[in-house]
């Protein structure tokens, strides 16, 4: 896109973002980007609105963090400009308490911004429209819980099981067919059912940490001596020994909660006071509007000057060092203190 007014200074993809849930919010239902956008505001005022223009959503767009980016304007204009932009009708500032499905609520402070300029009715409206908003995007986790929990879901009934017959009950397990089966790997290790019994548990863990019942067995007939005299000792020497380790359980993300904006407040763009004590006209308290205005006629009056930061202030973007004879320097502050030079050094 392309402004005939010159724009020197944009956002960068540095720039910082604000806490989950806050920072720039688009309002929506917005014109397309054209040169008259924001021809109806002052140059300097001009400028920081299109420097909010082309911020992502989430970007931090305080006046304190704008200003520590802004290469040519400090907070005290910027301030003053977003105070302008918000008096225009580009941005508002909304308190809106979200509830959350799991009982939580918490108050969230948001910066709504509209290219388009605004009037006060329709942000009214606007703000009136965003109460019983579903915000699940937009959720996090509360500070406080309401009194009543919620009840607890009921939980599913299970149907019982048909009762296994006795040909069921007498069916060994993985486990026990998996040593069982150890006489036809290797002659060596004939287990009697009561080695296989009280090994049963031994294998079972091997299994639930997905070994096979091929793994178990190679492990317990791998390099057998040559006579085993107690092969259900040896069975369960190795399997402790061996016992492969647990593995790791992967934690699934859980899945967004509901979350309803069930109130709304108008603030002021600059401080935290709010319609319910105080008047909120155009965006501004009635305090802030009182300095706002008093700062426009500093600076009409060339009292104060919220122009561009000195270049003092500016990072030299090509510094110039000059070198320093360390040994020379040193020498001319012993001179100069009446000590006498060290030996090998001269003015």
């Amino acid at each position: 896109m392309a402004y005939s007014h010159p724009i020197p200074a944009l956002p960068t993809p540095a720039h910082p973002m604000a806490k989950s849930g806050y920072g720039k919010r688009p309002a929506g239902d917005e014109d397309p980007h054209s040169d008259p956008d924001f021809a109806h505001l002052s140059p300097r005022d001009r400028e920081i609105a299109v420097f909010v223009d082309h911020l992502k959503e989430g970007h931090a767009m305080g006046y304190k963090a704008i200003a520590a980016v802004h290469p040519r304007y400090g907070q005290q204009a910027v301030r003053t400009s977003l105070r302008s932009v918000s008096e225009a009708g580009h941005s508002r500032q909304i308190r809106e308490h979200i509830t959350v499905e799991d009982n939580s609520m918490r108050w969230v402070t948001r910066t709504y911004w509209s290219r388009t300029r605004r009037s006060p009715e329709w942000w009214a409206e606007f703000a009136r429209e965003r109460k019983g908003r579903i915000v699940t995007d937009d959720y996090r986790p509360g500070l406080a819980r309401t009194d009543e929990p919620e009840a607890p879901a009921a939980e599913p009934v299970e149907e019982a099981a048909p009762e296994a017959g006795p040909e069921a009950k007498s069916q060994p397990g993985a486990a026990y067919q998996t040593l069982a089966g150890l006489r036809d790997a290797d002659p060596r290790m004939p287990l009697s059912d009561s080695d296989c019994r009280s090994l049963e548990t031994l294998v079972g863990e091997w299994l639930s940490r997905g070994s096979t019942p091929g793994e178990i067995t190679k492990a317990l007939t791998d390099g057998l001596p040559p006579a085993v005299t107690n092969p259900g000792g040896l069975a369960r020497r190795r399997l402790e020994d061996k016992m492969p380790p647990k593995k790791a359980k992967i934690r699934q993300k859980a899945a967004p909660r509901r979350a309803r904006v069930d109130r709304v407040i108008m603030c002021c763009i600059t401080c935290d006071a709010d319609e319910l004590t105080t008047k909120i006209e155009d965006g501004m308290c009635p305090d802030c509007r009182a300095e706002y205005e008093a700062d426009l006629a500093a600076e009409a009056a060339g009292e104060l000057d919220a122009g561009y930061i000195p270049d003092t202030f500016l990072a030299d973007p090509n510094p110039v060092y000059e070198v320093v004879d360390v040994a020379r320097r040193a020498a001319e502050v012993r001179a100069a203190g009446g000590l006498r030079p060290k030996a090998g050094t001269a003015l």
